[in-house]
């Protein structure tokens, strides 16, 4: 299945302007791009390269077709989506994530619970084979994750069935996505420090049985290696599933903590939770590690202490134009040998 680009409209690849911090993809170790590789950014906000998002500030006019898997069911547009009176559904390269193709291309995950909303999304429905599916729009101007995948990032390492640590959850915005995209086999552990950001969590975790919020310091991964499920609706849920009552081996950690030590944090919980071989994905805030310093410097910085703690990252992506100084790093853990 090719992957699906997103041209068009004023603002598309090869207007004024490249995307700053981190000039696009830059492989490890002399892979692909460098300095305006694939998924550099043009013009007014514009997406260029491959996943790209057209139009003026993403999402805008223009959205064009691309690229994309084997066409899904047809629906209409609910909730406001733009998308005409017939729009068409199909799968992203990354499994578990699709593309509604209509008037205008949006990014969406198959809604975990019909009917519901989690941050005033837009909802599209769809009718497939006489079956009603509903999609929740992911708005990658208000989630990073979303943003990687619009720029083009090779692997989110999250299909469905498989486990997620996210530290950094906030009030579950992402997290729900991520809840979407692993479905009902897999199971986020969805880790925030802020109990006010945490009661919103809380309560999104009480509507999708898949999510176990931890209100915790990220810091402190041992607090919660053995964190009791926080509702009796989850314990119920999950007490036929063995090793559910604590954060076990995980396949992927997804890191979004703004902070200074951030891949000292992604360390510690890599060597607590990440199973060998397992990958990590993280947003890196060039601002947040250092305001003096140029983004590109701050980038490399980083990726240098992952390396350090076992953590071997693969790829490197701007967030631009969704995230001004942003980037992703995506790679792969290989833990130490343990000693005789």
């Amino acid at each position: 299945m090719g992957k699906p680009e997103f041209n068009g409209g004023r603002g598309g690849g090869g207007g004024r302007g490249g995307g700053r911090g981190g000039g696009g993809r830059g492989g490890f170790g002399g892979g692909r791009g460098g300095g305006g590789g694939r998924g550099g950014f043009g013009g007014r906000g514009g997406g260029g390269g491959r996943g790209g998002f057209g139009g003026r500030g993403g999402g805008g006019r223009g959205g064009g077709r691309g690229r994309g898997g084997p066409g899904g069911g047809r629906g209409r547009g609910g909730g406001g989506f733009k998308g005409g009176k017939q729009v068409i559904i199909e799968p992203h390269r990354h499994p578990g994530v699709f593309i509604a193709r209509g008037k205008e291309d949006a990014l969406v995950t198959k809604n975990l619970v019909p009917g519901s909303e989690v941050y005033g999304e837009k909802r599209i429905s769809v009718e497939n084979d006489g079956e009603k599916v509903e999609y929740r729009v992911w708005n990658p101007f208000r989630s990073k994750l979303a943003a990687a995948i619009m720029g083009g990032v090779d692997a989110i390492h999250m299909p469905p069935g498989s486990r997620v640590l996210y530290l950094g959850a906030a009030s579950g915005t992402t997290v729900s996505h991520v809840s979407d995209v692993v479905g009902p086999e897999g199971l986020v552990y969805a880790v925030e420090f802020s109990h006010r950001s945490g009661r919103d969590l809380i309560n999104v975790a009480k509507k999708r049985t898949n999510i176990i919020p931890i209100i915790e310091d990220a810091r402190h991964p041992l607090k919660y290696s053995s964190h009791p499920l926080l509702t009796l609706y989850h314990l119920l849920y999950y007490l036929f599933l063995y090793s559910r009552m604590l954060v076990g081996m995980v396949d992927c950690i997804f890191a979004d903590v703004a902070q200074p030590d951030q891949a000292r944090i992604v360390s510690l919980n890599a060597q607590h939770f990440l199973k060998n071989g397992g990958h990590f994905v993280i947003s890196i805030k060039a601002s947040c590690i250092d305001s003096t310093a140029q983004p590109e410097a701050v980038f490399a910085s980083e990726v240098k202490k992952l390396q350090a703690d076992k953590l071997k990252p693969q790829e490197q992506l701007t967030l631009e134009p969704y995230e001004r100084d942003h980037a992703v790093v995506v790679g792969i853990f290989r833990a130490p040998p343990k000693k005789a």
